[in-house]
Order: C-alpha cells, then sequence, then structure tokens
C-alpha cells in the first residue's frame, strides 16, 4: 500500500512512472510522456548539500526560500485587507443587526469564486505562464484594493470583493503548481509545513497591524489635512503595497516552469477556444476522479476540514453546554485546535523522510476522527483539551501530507487544476461546517429530546445527549469512514502501479 519514505520521491520527475488511473485510457493528458521523454519538463532541483546556507539546507532550495518569502508577505496582505474589509462593511451596515447582515454579504464573494470559478480557474493556470499569471493577479489586486475605500455602498464593495477573489483563486494554484518545480522531492513535506506556517501564522501579524494603523489613525484625526484617513484606509494602502512587494518578488525569482517549446505549444490554446478548454477542464476532472491517490487525498483532506470547521461554530456550545467551562473554556479549546496543528506540523517536518506518506496519512485522518469522537463523548475538560490538541495534530498531519502526496503524485500540466479543485473542496467542507453546523445541531437536539428525553442510560448512569455532541459524533464518524474510503483509494492505487511496472 506505501511507497517507500524515499523511492519515487527521491528521483528525477523524469524517473517517475505516471501514476496510473482506473481508467488510463480515457485521457490523454495533453502528450505528458511524450514531452517528458523529450526533455521538455521542468525539473526539480536537487536536494542541498551539506556545505549549502542554513536556509538552502532548512527549506531545500533558494528559489522556495524566496517563494515563500512571497507567500508570507502575500497572506499577510491577505488578511490584511480582509480585516479592513470587514470594517467597512460593518460601517455601511450601520449598527447591530445592519452591521452583521453586510459583513455577511461582503464575506459571501469571498466563497463562491473559489466554489464556482477555481476548476475553470485551473484551466487558465495550466495553460498560462504561472510567474507572470501570479505577478498579474498581485498587481491587479494592489490595484482594487485600493478602490475599496471608494465604495460608497455595499453592491460596490461586494462587486470589488468578488473580484479579489477571483485573482486570488487564479494566485493560489498557480503557487502550488509551481512549488514542485522549485523544491527538492525530499523537501516537499517541509515546503508544506512552511506553507501552512505562512498562510496562517500571519494572522495575528495581520491583527497586531491592523489595531496599530487604527491607533496611528486616531493620532491623526486631529489634523484637519488628514481627517479623512482612518484604520481600514491605511490598512488597505499597507495591503496593495504588500500585493505590489509580492509582485515584484515573484518576478524576480528564477523559476522556469515551462520551456521554451513548452510555452510555443501551450500559445495555441491561449486563443478562445471553448471546445478544447472544456477538454482541457473534463481531463483534469477525469484525471481527478479516476487515480485513487488524488481521491484519496480530496475526501481525506476535505473531511478532515469539516472535522476543524465544526469547532469554530460548535465550540462554544460545547464547552457552555456539556463541558461547562464557559466562555474562557471556548477559547481553551481553540487554542488546543491550532496547538495540535503546530505540534503535527512540526513533528512531521522533522520525521517526514522516514514516514510512509500514504499510510501516515490514512493513520491521521483516522486519529482526527477518533479524537473528535472521544472529546465529545467526555465532560472533563483537562482531558477533552488533550483530545482536541490530538485531533489538531492529525488535521495538521493531513494537511500537509495531503499537499505533499499531490505535489509528488501530479504532473507539471495538470496541477493548476488539481489544486484549484482541493481548493474548491476545502473551501467547500469548511463552508458546511460553520454554515449548516448550527443547524444540524439544532436539529438534533430536538430529535434528541423527542425520542429519548435528551439523556441516554448507560451502565446505570444517565448520559446526556444535546445536539451538539451528537453533531460532533457525526462529524468525527464522516472522518473514520473518509480515512476508510482513503486506505481503499490508496491499496487501489498501488494494484495500479504494479500493474503499470509489470507492462502489457
Amino acid at each position: 500500500m506505501d511507497r517507500p519514505p524515499h523511492g519515487p520521491a527521491d528521483r528525477t520527475a523524469s524517473d517517475r512512472p505516471r501514476r496510473g488511473t482506473d481508467d488510463t485510457t480515457a485521457l490523454d493528458l495533453g502528450g505528458i510522456d511524450a514531452r517528458r521523454s523529450a526533455g521538455l519538463r521542468p525539473e526539480p532541483p536537487a536536494p542541498p548539500g551539506p556545505d549549502a546556507a542554513r536556509h538552502v539546507r532548512i527549506f531545500g532550495s533558494h528559489a522556495f526560500f524566496r517563494l515563500w518569502i512571497v507567500q508570507v508577505v502575500s497572506s499577510f496582505g491577505d488578511w490584511l485587507g480582509f480585516l479592513a474589509i470587514i470594517a467597512i462593511a460593518a460601517d455601511l451596515g450601520g449598527e447591530d443587526a445592519g452591521a452583521a447582515a453586510a459583513i455577511s454579504l461582503v464575506l459571501i464573494p469571498r466563497i463562491l469564486p473559489g466554489l464556482f470559478l477555481a476548476s475553470a480557474g485551473g484551466v487558465i493556470v495550466d495553460r498560462l505562464d504561472r510567474k507572470r499569471l501570479m505577478v498579474a493577479c498581485d498587481v491587479s489586486r494592489a490595484g482594487l484594493i485600493l478602490l475599496v475605500p471608494l465604495a460608497d455602498s455595499l453592491l460596490l464593495l461586494v462587486v470589488l470583493s468578488f473580484l479579489i477573489e477571483i485573482a486570488t483563486s487564479l494566485w493560489a494554484p498557480a503557487k502550488e503548481a509551481i512549488v514542485p518545480n522549485v523544491t527538492p522531492a525530499s523537501h516537499l513535506a517541509t515546503a508544506n509545513s512552511l506553507n501552512l506556517v505562512a498562510t496562517y501564522g500571519t494572522i495575528p501579524l495581520a491583527a497586531a497591524a491592523f489595531a496599530g494603523l487604527a491607533a496611528v489613525s486616531d493620532g491623526l484625526a486631529g489634523l484637519s489635512v488628514l481627517d479623512w484617513v482612518d484604520g481600514p484606509r491605511l490598512a488597505l494602502g499597507l495591503d496593495s503595497v504588500t500585493f505590489l512587494a509580492s509582485a515584484l518578488l515573484v518576478w524576480t525569482l528564477p523559476i522556469v516552469t515551462r520551456s521554451k517549446e513548452m510555452r510555443r505549444a501551450a500559445a495555441s490554446k491561449r486563443r478562445l477556444d471553448f471546445a478544447s478548454s472544456f477538454r482541457d477542464l473534463r481531463d483534469g476532472w477525469t484525471f481527478i476522479v479516476g487515480t485513487p491517490v488524488v481521491r484519496a487525498v480530496m475526501v481525506g483532506l476535505g473531511t478532515g476540514m469539516v472535522g476543524g470547521g465544526m469547532m469554530i461554530p460548535l465550540g462554544e456550545l460545547f464547552a457552555v453546554d456539556v463541558v461547562g467551562a464557559g466562555d474562557a473554556g471556548f477559547g481553551l479549546l481553540l487554542f488546543a485546535l491550532g496547538l495540535g496543528v503546530a505540534i503535527g506540523v512540526s513533528l512531521l517536518s522533522l520525521v517526514q523522510r522516514r514516514l510512509p506518506r500514504d499510510s501516515t496519512f490514512v493513520s491521521a485522518v483516522l486519529l482526527a476522527g477518533v479524537c473528535l469522537i472521544a472529546a465529545a463523548s467526555l465532560q472533563t475538560f483537562f482531558v477533552v483539551f488533550l483530545l482536541i490538541t490530538c485531533m489538531g495534530l492529525g488535521a495538521g498531519a493531513v494537511y500537509v501530507l495531503g499537499f505533499t502526496i499531490l505535489h509528488e503524485s501530479v504532473e507539471d500540466e495538470l496541477r493548476g487544476r488539481v489544486f484549484a479543485s482541493l481548493y474548491v473542496v476545502i473551501r467547500f467542507c469548511v463552508l458546511v461546517a460553520i454554515g449548516l453546523g448550527p443547524l444540524l445541531a439544532s436539529g438534533l437536539d430536538l430529535l434528541s429530546d423527542a425520542l429519548v428525553d435528551g439523556q441516554l442510560s448507560f451502565l446505570g448512569a444517565d448520559f446526556d445527549v444535546p445536539g451538539v455532541r451528537l453533531a460532533l459524533w457525526l462529524a468525527g464518524a464522516v472522518i473514520v469512514g473518509a480515512s476508510v474510503l482513503a486506505a481503499a483509494s490508496f491499496r487501489r492505487q498501488a494494484e495500479l502501479d504494479a500493474e503499470q511496472a509489470a507492462g502489457p
């Protein structure tokens, strides 16, 4: 079932066998094998030697180190702009319910492009020069962000948020598709751990910067010349600068994602050809559905996001009504989840070269599901805290290993479509968890009251079964089921790889 800890991952891209699909005759994949044999595919760098600079030994290559700096700058700008847009939406919405409704309305376009346009965006990422596409997206976001303070209505703010999110939904899969071209295969898990840090570790930095800029704007309020300056406008100005800095850094990166021959071959596809675009989109989805290892990662990552996402809307109810820890307990449970993710990512970075990817991924999914079920079953806060930490550990490992497996298994020509689709799955599962979690808990609460009066007897003791506990049990069961499906998919992939190695 498992690939060796090094094995195919340590060979060059041109030496790796193409991952089998359940129906390899169903798609041509754009002549991948012919381009590989002709030496037209971009090759990853060799692992750094013992004499390499410290940052190169950690990051795998100087090019990935610079790409990581790009992601830190871009993610910081994303979160800073996100906070500023929320503040502006609340101001436009007025007081109380109006402000809440305005924030919800503005957040919708942050989700919709990723759900409905990302797959088509993946075709664009696979056709165009990814480096230039990232620069274009950064410049576009810098300009759009500067227009946000001019929005005098919620409708205009929604439109601008929608356009910003479209650019972001193209930038992210383009970056992911570039990672294997600038990172040695032996450093891919570490690279994905560092990417996770760049994406979410910048949240407190952005929050601190937003608060600092608000304080600066208060200090400038007494100057009549600058009375139009406020915290959100300053934050958006800094956000625009971060996107321009990101564009400049990307433009100077030593990345060659396509050879000249490949760019010429792709140029013929850049014409407005809906039939060709549809075929590319179809081939991408055929590869995703027909390749067991990709299916396993999609299912495992998506359901892992459901479990983690459920803790956000239901965590407070669980902490107050079940554990009896109050609002402070909810904050500690979220801290436990984040702590577990940090521990999982750190441990994986240290030992990933000695671990089989597939079975570790399945075990991490299973760990997350079992710990969520166990945590929802208990009432002792300290034990629940430890279980939620272990759940976060599994979730962090699933995230890093899932991206690493896809980086190793998916050819350059398909990475844009695959990672765009992965982001669709993640966004959808998080949206389902956050949006439907409270409704599910409420419905199960009514059902529990109607059927068993909210309690079950177990070994002579009464056991409360409120809706929030049942909802978390259900989420955990879904994650456990996903681990079983992922294991079956990896076994199927091993069978296909063996058939391919055996030949006709």
